[in-house]
């Protein structure tokens, strides 16, 4: 399979609109999109791929649904029927409203092609350092308050 490297597309306007009347409060894979954009671009994958050959699924967005998969501890199978019709997951994959997804068996497939390139931390690193670098935007703007709400406890973990 090969890898064409493009940017990372804007959330399609209807699928916009549909997610915003479904989530007029958005929801965390709407916000994780609109404040952070998509976590991972496809060149962090390239040496995963081939040059030439069928074309590959983005994997910005296998990395995507991985991490959402995760989170939501679903199977390969629960992960890619909730990217055929979840609109929330296609907003944060900028997937037009009529997409139908992949195979299930794409996500092992993806899995494998980390951990044979030995890069299987790079979910892992990606995101943390997405979301540290959103939550120290965050801490220049919000109460400390916020924070602590926001951590669960209210309590630094230092005193753990």
């Amino acid at each position: 399979m090969s890898l064409s490297l493009q940017p990372i597309p804007p959330v399609p306007a209807a699928t916009a609109h549909v997610a915003q009347l479904a989530f007029p409060g958005g929801n965390v894979y709407m916000q994780m999109r609109d404040e952070l954009g998509s976590i991972y671009e496809d060149a962090l994958f390239a040496n995963l791929y081939a040059a030439e050959g069928q074309p590959a699924m983005h994997p910005w967005r296998l990395a995507l649904v991985s991490v959402m998969q995760f989170a939501e501890n679903l199977s390969d199978r629960q992960a890619a029927a909730a990217v055929r019709a979840r609109i929330d997951w296609k907003y944060a994959l900028s997937l037009d409203l009529g997409d139908s997804g992949f195979h299930y068996s794409v996500l092992s497939e993806f899995r494998a092609r980390l951990l044979e390139g030995g890069l299987e931390q790079i979910l892992l690193r990606a995101a943390a350092g997405t979301l540290s670098a959103a939550r120290l935007a965050q801490s220049t703007r919000a109460p400390t308050d916020r924070l602590h709400a926001c951590s669960g406890s209210g309590q630094s973990s230092q005193s753990a």
